[in-house]
This record gives structure tokens, C-alpha cells and sequence, in this order.
């Protein structure tokens, strides 16, 4: 994983530092982008009775990602993976995964893998899977259904038990204790903005949330902070984790869902029909469960 990659986009990462949103007239001073219609429709995806006849539905996924999307082997696995595979199955069709490398913002991600392509010709994903819910950015890619919300993030600290033996660290604590954080992610931004910058001498930046966890496992740093799912996927019985007031954070929270493009709605309709049946049964509960995470359902 490379540091680009936040798991809102760095577009989205800025909505939930700095801003809450008008949600009354979020859409009011948006204008419309590009819809292409004129496309080659094997190059912008299909449609639901397109992908029952051809019986395969693809989704693109993050590359390198652990515990969400990443190959083991040849062997596609991780949360994102079994998520979709619960949208073929409900379909009656079989899953292809496409994995994709971060683009520099969420919405570079959307246009090549979503409702246009890369420049290279390469053909869009029918869903696009782990992709953050913002109801003001979502006004600004209207090229795209964002549905099938399926689990709700949040930003966190794992600590080492030996550390903080008593209470968890607080972000006010790194003004003189060692994070580690993913180099160019929101707890990056937000630790390094935060106090007039005074915690900049002791944040440590590594390549990914993995690195990171490693490094607070080997006593490197004291804590670590990012992505609840993420760092809770590096957890040992030397670390815990928790999730502490954020001063000066709009969003700490956000829920993750599926991308499809704008003219698919019933492609959209049935994928969201199918992540609800999932939460509602307690099938999604199990995915996380099997890959070590807690599951927060979203508020749909």
C-alpha cells in the first residue's frame, strides 16, 4: 500500500478534517459534470440484466490492502472480498476481482475504475467496493450511485499496554510521546495541523497502517493512529486500542459502501438490497469476525 492511499481519498480526508457539511443545500452551488453516453457500454460497465446473462459481476478492490482486499497467493481474500462475493452470490452470478492501485484522490479512483475508464483503455468495474460516504462529495461525482453501505469506520489509537499502563493516550499526549501514522493519511494530517504543530517532532510516518503497527510492536513507538479496522487487524496481546475525543475534527466517523455508475439504478438497487440482507442475518458480523474486527453497522 502506498502512502497516497487514505481510505477516503484524500479529497474526502480534507471534508472530514475541516468541514460538516450543509446537508439542507449540500448540492446548491455544484455544477453538474460529465456524463458520457456515447461509450462503448463494454467499456463503462453493464447493466443488471447484462451481467445475469453474462454471469459474472466484477468489482474493484484496493491492492495490497489487509484486512479488506489483498492476494494471498493467487487466492483473492479479506473483508472487501467476501463482501462482494455475498453481492454474485445474491445475484446468482460469480464475482471477478479486479484490484487497483490508489489513485491521488477518491476521485481519480471513481473516474477510472467507476463510469469512464484510465486513458489507457482499461474497462471499468461494475462495483467499486470500500468506498467512503460523504453526502457533500457525493454531489460532486454525480457520475456516480454511491450505495451499500456496509460498515462504519473511525479513527482510533492502538497503544502498548506497557506505555500506558493505566489510561490510553490522548492525541495531547504526542506532544512528548512517539505515533507512528501512515505517511500523507488523515491521522497524519490531523496530528501534524494539530496545537500549532506542536506534536511534529515525535510523529513517525511509515509506507502503510501495517508498517506502523510493526513498528508500535516492536516498541518503536508508543502508539499508533489511523483507521480503527485497520489498526485492530495489527493488534497483539501487547497493544489494545480505543477511540478518544478528537479535538478539531468535523468527521471522526464514516461509513464505507459500494460505487456504481450513475445509470446502472438497478444494478444499484439490488447490490444495496443485498449488503442490507447480509447486515440484517448477522452474515457481515461473521466476515469481520473471521478477519479479527469489530463490526459497526452503518446507520442506514
Amino acid at each position: 500500500m502506498d502512502g497516497r492511499r487514505v481510505t477516503t481519498g484524500l479529497s474526502l480526508a480534507a471534508a472530514l478534517l475541516f468541514t460538516a457539511g450543509q446537508v439542507a443545500a449540500r448540492c446548491a452551488d455544484f455544477v453538474p459534470g460529465p456524463k458520457p453516453q456515447n461509450v462503448n457500454r463494454d467499456l463503462v460497465g453493464h447493466d443488471l440484466d447484462t451481467i445475469i446473462d453474462r454471469g459474472t459481476i466484477s468489482f474493484a478492490v484496493y491492492e495490497d490492502f489487509a484486512p479488506y482486499s489483498y492476494l494471498d497467493g493467487e487466492e483473492p481474500k479479506g473483508i472487501d472480498i467476501e463482501v462482494g462475493r455475498i453481492i454474485a452470490a445474491d445475484i446468482g452470478v460469480e464475482p471477478v476481482f479486479n484490484f487497483v492501485g490508489a489513485g491521488e484522490t477518491l476521485e481519480a479512483d471513481l473516474r477510472n475504475h467507476v463510469w469512464r475508464g484510465t486513458l489507457v483503455g482499461r474497462d471499468v468495474s461494475n462495483v467499486m467496493l470500500h468506498v467512503p460516504y460523504d453526502s457533500e462529495f457525493s454531489c460532486r461525482v454525480e457520475q456516480v450511485v454511491f450505495t451499500g453501505q456496509y460498515f462504519e469506520e473511525a479513527i482510533a489509537i492502538a497503544y502498548r499496554h506497557d506505555a500506558y499502563p493505566a489510561d490510553p493516550p490522548l492525541p495531547a499526549y504526542f506532544r512528548f510521546d512517539t505515533v507512528a501514522v501512515e505517511n500523507d493519511s488523515i491521522a497524519d494530517f490531523y496530528l501534524s495541523s494539530l496545537a500549532g504543530g506542536q506534536l511534529l517532532n515525535q510523529i513517525r510516518r511509515y509506507p502503510d497502517v501495517e508498517a506502523a503497527m510493526s513498528a508500535l510492536e516492536t516498541g518503536e513507538v508508543m502508539a499508533a493512529m489511523g483507521p480503527r479496522g485497520q489498526l485492530e487487524a495489527g493488534l497483539t496481546e501487547a497493544t489494545g486500542i480505543h477511540e478518544p475525543p478528537l479535538p478539531g475534527f468535523a468527521v471522526g466517523r464514516w461509513t464505507l459502501g459500494v460505487a456504481i455508475r450513475h445509470n446502472y439504478r438497478a444494478l444499484a438497487y439490488t447490490v444495496d438490497d443485498a449488503i442490507r440482507y447480509a447486515i440484517e442475518d448477522g452474515r457481515m458480523a461473521e466476515i469481520f469476525a473471521r478477519h479479527g474486527l469489530t463490526f459497526a453497522p452503518p446507520e442506514r
